[in-house]
C-alpha cells in the first residue's frame, strides 16, 4: 500500500518494494499501467508468473487478489486473469496513482485530474477558512517555512508543500476531502516533474508568496480570498503539468 508522500519521494527514482508480496504487486501493477499487460489481455499463467518473479504460488495469488481489489484485473476460473478497462481502475487509490505516474499518464488523464483537483481544493480552502483550528494554522506556517528553506531540494520541498495541502483538507473537517489527498499529491508531483524537466532549481520562487497569502486568508476566515489565491496556484501547477 502506497503511503502519503511516497509518490513525491519517488521523484528521484522509483523505490524498491519492501517484500516479495509488494514486489509482485508493483511489477504487475506497473505492467498494467504502462501497457506491457494491455487492457483486455490475459496475464501469463501461474507457472510462468511464478518463474518470472521467483515467488510462491501463494504470494502470486495474494498479489492478484490485491490487484483485483484495486480494479486492475479480474481472475476467473478456467479463463485466467484479465486486465480490466481503465474505467474500472480505482483512481483514488494511491498505489494505482503511483503506477500511472511512473508509466507516464496520458494527456487526457492529466486534464481530468486537474479538473477534479480544482473542485476538491477550492472547496477545501473555502471550508478551511470557516473551520480551521489554531494548531492547523501553526502547522501550515511551519511547512511553508520548510518549503522555503528546501527550495533547491525537489523532494523535501514537494513534501512540505503537500503537507500544506493536506492540512487544508484536514482543516475543512470534511472526511471525503481528506481522503482525496492522493489526487492532490499526484498533481503536485506532476507539476514538480515538469519543473525538473524544465531545469528549475528554485522550486519555491514561483509560489511562496501565493502560499503565504493563502494561509493568511484562511487564518482570517476569508473564504473568497483563499479561493482566489488557490485558483492562481492551481493555474500555475496546471501549466507545469501540461
Amino acid at each position: 500500500m502506497a503511503e502519503p508522500g511516497q509518490l513525491i519521494r519517488s521523484l528521484s527514482g522509483r523505490p524498491a518494494a519492501r517484500n516479495f508480496h509488494s514486489f509482485v504487486i508493483n511489477e504487475i501493477g506497473m505492467g498494467v499501467a504502462s501497457g506491457a499487460f494491455p487492457v483486455g489481455s490475459t496475464l501469463p499463467g501461474d507457472a510462468e508468473m511464478i518463474d518470472r518473479y521467483e515467488v510462491s504460488r501463494t504470494v502470486l495469488r495474494e498479489a492478484i487478489k490485491t490487484l483485483e481489489a484495486k480494479g486492475l484485473v479480474e481472475a476467473r476460473a478456467k479463463v485466467g486473469t484479465r486486465v480490466l478497462a481503465r474505467n474500472r481502475w480505482n483512481l483514488f487509490d494511491r498505489q494505482v496513482l503511483f503506477w500511472i505516474f511512473h508509466a507516464t499518464p496520458e494527456p487526457g488523464f492529466t486534464d481530468s485530474l486537474c479538473e477534479v483537483r480544482a473542485g476538491l481544493e477550492m472547496q477545501a480552502v473555502t471550508l478551511a477558512a470557516s473551520r480551521r483550528q489554531a494548531e492547523q494554522m501553526r502547522m501550515m506556517r511551519y511547512w511553508l517555512a520548510q518549503a522555503h528553506v528546501s527550495a533547491a531540494m525537489v523532494e523535501s520541498h514537494g513534501l512540505a508543500v503537500f503537507e500544506i495541502h493536506r492540512l487544508m483538507a484536514e482543516a475543512s473537517q470534511n472526511p471525503i476531502l481528506r481522503s482525496a489527498t492522493g489526487l492532490v499529491e499526484f498533481a503536485l508531483a506532476m507539476a514538480l516533474r515538469g519543473q525538473m524537466q524544465a531545469g528549475v532549481t528554485d522550486f519555491a520562487a514561483e509560489k511562496t508568496a501565493a502560499y503565504e497569502a493563502l494561509i493568511t486568508a484562511i487564518d482570517k476566515g476569508d473564504g473568497a480570498g483563499a479561493s482566489a489565491v488557490m485558483a492562481g496556484i492551481l493555474s500555475a501547477d496546471r501549466g507545469w503539468i501540461r
